[in-house]
């Protein structure tokens, strides 16, 4: 594209200002990932800036954070009283059955060494088992086994059952933690033989300890739970007022209309939005109201102008006021359509690559060379008019402007791109903002046969960024300018 594209008016013609020197490679540009999408990436891509290593590892939603700050003080709480219970009250029951255990295998020690014949042992261990539940047996001449003891499960169980039988029994003993399922097995050496206690598992528990813990992953799963359907509950407000915001944004219409509420603080920033959006709705109203009246008003004189024009004799001085007159019509076309924007279109499910379709094949009757490559099936609501015209703006000013121009469009991540290259000379890189001020022109002169008004890329900009996206200029691999015009999903 030449400078003559900067005037934003695709009824300009070419103008004859120089070329941009391309590079060596033809590239003078950055890439498409390099580029800077800051506008957009700004409007609906700020979720994906560059976050420290405490903030990627925290939740990223409202609702997570919220019942982050729930949950954690009750895990806390629940991870204070396991340990608090498991350094106390589990030692403390472990010390007391296990000297318990111990006692009652002491007592029967001592009536064997009062009186060990075979009738007063098979009394005692009778006696034994029906009251304590320990299974005691006597082995005459063995000896315990001298291998060591497999480790033990529990820590505190081994400290205190070992602590209590030696100061319990003045004997050597082997404590045998998996002698069976469920059952604990001693041996103790005594000078005649090895008098064997197998006990039952339960005896070293409490099942208060099992109650606990019980209640702990209960009443922590009833919390949660509460505090989900407490938290959903709060959070669905702000997610319909998120969603309100976003379709505004991008020019759609919602299924649902929008109604404040949840929290107080939620609804008064509802009733704020709500109000935003209204006095934005009416201020565009008014205006599109008031310009319908000015557009009236101005057409009437012009029309009589060139009524009484076409009355009189042709010569050099009418034939003057007449293209005047025509080039005065189309400035105020132009600034009219500036103003009044895509105001009362209504967003539609709108196939582009039938879209971008229709505007290349009309571009291509007019005479431009346009290579296009579309994806097809994306599909976006959008006011079809008014974006067939910011497109046409765009594919007409590259086709008229260069040899041969590049049309593509692809779905990227959650957007849609679509790039307008051409040969074209281009447009300086200091100038690239500067062009889509309105009434900008990089040709000095008001003449539309050179320069148009000023007005299109204006309004090709204001158009999609009504949708939500952005339109941005670079350098074109091609060696000329390239448009991205960059839509969300």
């Amino acid at each position: 594209m030449s400078s003559a594209q900067a005037t934003n008016d695709p009824t300009a013609q070419k103008s004859k200002s120089p070329s941009r020197p391309a590079s060596a490679s033809g590239v003078t540009g950055q890439t498409e990932q390099q580029r800077d999408y800051s506008y957009y990436e700004h409007a609906i891509s700020a979720r994906r800036r560059s976050r420290s290593l405490i903030k990627k590892l925290l939740p990223r939603t409202l609702f997570g954070r919220s019942l982050m700050i729930i949950v954690t003080p009750v895990v806390l709480v629940q991870l204070i009283a396991t340990v608090v219970f498991y350094n106390r009250h589990w030692d403390t029951i472990s010390e007391r059955l296990s000297k318990a255990v111990a006692g009652e295998i002491a007592l029967v020690l001592g009536e064997l060494e009062r009186d060990n014949s075979p009738e007063n042992r098979a009394r005692l261990f009778d006696l034994t088992a029906d009251t304590t539940a320990l299974l005691i047996s006597f082995e005459e001449g063995a000896t315990l086994d001298p291998t060591r003891p497999r480790e033990w499960w529990d820590p505190y169980l081994r400290r205190w059952l070992t602590r209590s039988l030696s100061e319990r029994i003045p004997h050597p003993f082997r404590v045998d933690p998996w002698f069976a399922k469920d059952w604990v097995e001693i041996g103790i050496q005594l000078d005649n033989g090895v008098l064997r206690v197998i006990a039952p598992l339960r005896r070293f528990f409490s099942s208060t300890i099992y109650v606990f813990m019980i209640w702990m992953i209960g009443s922590s799963i009833l919390l949660f739970s509460i505090a989900i359907v407490f938290m959903r509950n709060q959070i669905r407000p702000i997610r319909r007022l998120a969603s309100a915001a976003e379709a505004f944004g991008k020019g759609r219409d919602q299924e649902q209309p929008f109604k404040p509420e949840g929290a107080d603080e939620v609804r008064q920033a509802g009733l704020a939005f709500l109000v935003m959006r209204d006095r934005l709705t009416r201020q565009i109203e008014q205006r599109t109201a008031m310009l319908a009246g000015v557009s009236h008003d101005l057409r009437t004189p012009l029309t009589r102008m060139k009524l009484q024009l076409a009355m009189m004799e042709s010569d050099e001085e009418t034939t003057d006021l007449q293209t005047d007159l025509a080039e005065m019509e189309t400035m105020l076309e132009g600034y009219l359509a500036f103003a009044r924007g895509e105001a009362g279109e209504e967003t539609q499910p709108t196939d582009l690559s039938v879209l971008l379709g229709t505007i290349i094949s009309d571009c291509r009757r007019e005479g431009a060379s346009i290579t296009a490559d579309l994806q097809s099936g994306i599909i976006l609501p959008v006011r079809p008019v008014a974006m067939r015209r910011a497109l046409t703006n765009l594919i007409t000013n590259a086709g008229r402007y260069s040899k041969q121009c590049w049309v593509a469009m692809q779905e990227g991540d959650h957007r849609v791109i679509i790039t307008v290259d051409d040969d074209g000379p281009g447009i300086p890189e200091d100038k690239h903002e500067e062009v889509f001020k309105p009434f900008f022109r990089l040709d000095p002169s008001r003449n539309v046969e050179t320069g148009g008004v000023g007005l299109g890329l204006t309004i090709t900009r204001d158009i999609v960024r009504r949708h939500g996206g952005d339109v941005l200029l670079g350098d074109s691999e091609h060696g000329g300018l390239q448009v991205t015009v960059i839509l969300p999903l």
